[in-house]
C-alpha cells in the first residue's frame, strides 16, 4: 500500500512537470529526439542538393556513378530511463534531495515522450539492477514510472553503472534513447558505455549538489558516506581542507566529463535547488542546431 503522502507527492510532480512539458519542453524534445532513430530504406542515384555524407561508396563504385542512402525516420521512439537509486542520492543541501530532483527530471522526460507518442521504460540500479519496467505508452504508465522512482526500496547502497549498462546492452536489442540519470559517483563504466553508445542514443544527466563541489565553512561536522557507512570528523573552518576538498571534487568531475567527451557523448548537468528546465532546454536546442 502506497502511503497517502507519497501519492500526494506523485500528484504534485505530475502537475508541475506536465505544465513544464506543455509550456516549454514538448517541442524541444520532439525536434531533438526525432530523427535520431533512422532506418535504412533504399539507395537511389545522387541528385543535386543531396548531402554528400549519405553517398554509398560501395554501390557508387559498382555502378560507376554516385548513389546515396535513403533513410526513413522512425516515428516512434523508445525512451529508457536508466536511474541511479544508490544511497548517495539521499543527499541534498538546497531544499531538495538528489533523488527528488531525479524524480522530477524523469517525470518531465517521460511526459515529453508520451506527448510525442513514444514508449517509456525504466531501469533502476544501485550496485545491481534493481527494477525493470518495460517500455509502454500512456499517462498511467508514466505515473507508474514516477511511483517506482520515488517508492522503490533498493536492496543495494553502492553504485555500479557498468552493471546497469551491461544489462541494457544485453536486454535491449532495438535502438532507444537512453537517459542515464545519476550522480556518476562511480568508475569503470567506460567499456559498457562505449558499447551502449554504438547501439543507442545515450544521454547522461549528471545530478549534483552544491556542497559536493564546495564544502561550506560551518565548523566541526561529521560526514557520513551514505554508500559505505564510513564516518569521518571534519573541521570545515580549515581553508586548506576546503581547498583540498574542492580540488579533489573538481578533478573527479573533470575526469568524468573528459571520459564522456572522448566517447562523443553530450551530458546534461542539473543541481538540487535549481531549475532543471534551462539545462534540458539548452541541451535540446544545441542538439537541434547541430542537426
Amino acid at each position: 500500500m502506497i502511503p497517502k503522502e507519497l501519492l500526494k507527492k506523485i500528484r504534485r510532480i505530475e502537475i508541475r512537470t506536465s505544465q513544464m512539458v506543455n509550456d516549454v519542453l514538448a517541442g524541444q524534445y520532439h525536434s531533438a529526439s526525432k530523427g535520431r532513430g533512422m532506418e535504412f530504406e533504399e539507395v537511389r542515384q545522387y541528385q543535386i542538393g543531396d548531402d554528400v555524407r549519405t553517398i554509398d561508396w560501395n554501390v557508387s563504385a559498382r555502378y560507376g556513378e554516385p548513389y546515396v542512402k535513403v533513410f526513413r525516420e522512425e516515428r516512434e521512439l523508445t525512451v529508457l530511463l536508466l536511474v541511479d537509486m544508490s544511497a548517495s542520492h539521499a543527499f541534498g543541501t538546497r531544499e531538495q534531495l538528489k533523488r527528488d530532483l531525479v524524480a522530477e527530471v524523469c517525470a518531465t522526460l517521460a511526459f515529453s515522450a508520451i506527448r510525442n507518442n513514444d514508449k517509456v521504460g525504466l531501469i533502476c540500479f544501485t550496485d545491481r539492477v534493481e527494477k525493470v519496467v518495460p517500455a509502454r505508452k500512456g499517462a498511467m504508465h508514466v505515473l507508474r514510472v514516477i511511483r517506482e522512482v520515488l517508492y522503490h526500496q533498493p536492496g543495494g547502497r553502492g553504485t555500479d553503472l557498468a552493471v546497469a549498462l551491461e544489462h541494457l546492452n544485453k536486454a535491449v536489442k532495438r535502438r532507444a534513447v537512453v537517459f542515464v540519470v545519476s550522480d556518476f559517483q562511480t568508475t569503470g563504466y567506460d567499456d559498457a558505455m562505449r558499447i551502449a553508445r554504438r547501439r543507442h542514443d545515450v544521454i547522461p544527466i549528471v545530478v549534483t549538489d552544491a556542497c559536493e563541489l564546495d564544502l561550506p565553512d560551518i565548523g566541526l561536522i561529521e560526514l557520513l558516506d551514505s554508500e559505505t557507512g564510513e564516518a569521518v570528523l571534519v573541521d570545515t573552518s580549515s581553508g586548506r581542507l576546503r581547498g583540498t576538498y574542492a580540488a579533489i571534487a573538481r578533478r573527479r568531475a573533470a575526469e568524468r566529463d573528459g571520459c564522456l567527451r572522448r566517447m562523443d557523448i553530450d551530458g546534461i548537468h542539473v543541481r538540487t535547488g535549481e531549475s532543471f528546465v534551462e539545462p534540458l532546454t539548452r541541451f535540446f536546442r544545441a542538439r537541434e542546431a547541430r542537426r
